[in-house]
């Protein structure tokens, strides 16, 4: 019976090894990875789509894109027809934004402070979204892509009061989570609620609507801005693929 368990347990990694590598080989083999998708040819180029190397995109009278790929980021405004290669100049200050939103992982840098975010509170007329991919904005729900389960970044849209919300997993013992009057950033209580692949944890807040946040940890840390699109989009993680759209557009973040 001994063996058998070992055996099992063997076959457990195995696979959850080969879901890693098959991730990994998948958003490798990614050549442009779409960010934001709008108009009347959405449902064809939803979030999220992978396109090949040199794909040709035939875009309508009303549709936007915000493809990422290798050499930076492109909206492309219909109607048109364009071709996905690196041909076309790109704006080098978004090529900047673009990276900036994946340089920080949100690690603890002191007791109760998180890079990036320990000077002044933000005023509470700052853009609401977040300017990183791994920080998760807690108006949202559905599924969250972590990098680093040992330090996650829950971010708030309304920084303008002190905040008392909940968080809990599939129903078990609500955490406490209490953000301080102008800071939209929080440390997920990873001691209390440990983060786990797979989790669907509970937002409450008396302010707002319960949202439900699932997790996914990613097998690899993303070397590259089009490494982590293509591991977002394969994991449905849209609203992170949203805040490369973000800084991939001009200053109005439209």
């Amino acid at each position: 019976m001994f063996s058998d368990r070992k055996r099992a347990v063997r076959m457990v990694m195995a696979g959850a090894i080969a879901a890693g590598f098959g991730l990994a080989a998948s958003a490798a083999q990614a050549q442009s990875v779409i960010v934001r998708s709008t108009g009347p040819s959405a449902a064809t180029y939803p979030q999220g789509k992978k396109l090949p190397a040199n794909a040709k995109v035939a875009l309508k009278p009303g549709d936007k894109l915000t493809v990422l790929d290798k050499a930076g980021s492109r909206i492309l405004v219909g109607p048109g027809s364009f071709t996905l290669d690196g041909s076309v100049s790109r704006d080098t200050g978004a090529v900047s934004r673009v990276s900036g939103v994946l340089a920080n992982a949100g690690t603890r840098t002191r007791t109760g402070a998180v890079r990036g975010a320990s000077g002044p509170a933000l005023p509470a007329d700052a853009p609401n979204a977040p300017d990183n991919v791994w920080y998760i904005d807690v108006s949202k729900g559905g599924a969250w892509c972590v990098a680093n389960p040992a330090s996650v970044v829950l971010w708030r849209p309304n920084r303008s009061e002190q905040a008392n919300a909940k968080l809990s997993l599939a129903g078990g013992k609500p955490v406490d989570i209490v953000w301080k009057k102008g800071n939209p950033l929080k440390l997920w209580p990873v001691t209390a609620l440990p983060v786990v692949e797979g989790g669907r944890y509970t937002f409450s807040d008396p302010v707002g609507p319960s949202v439900t946040l699932t997790l996914h940890l990613l097998p690899t840390a993303p070397a590259d801005d089009l490494s982590a699109a293509a591991m977002l989009a394969e994991k449905g993680c849209t609203a992170q693929l949203d805040v490369f759209a973000n800084a991939a557009s001009p200053a109005t973040g439209s």
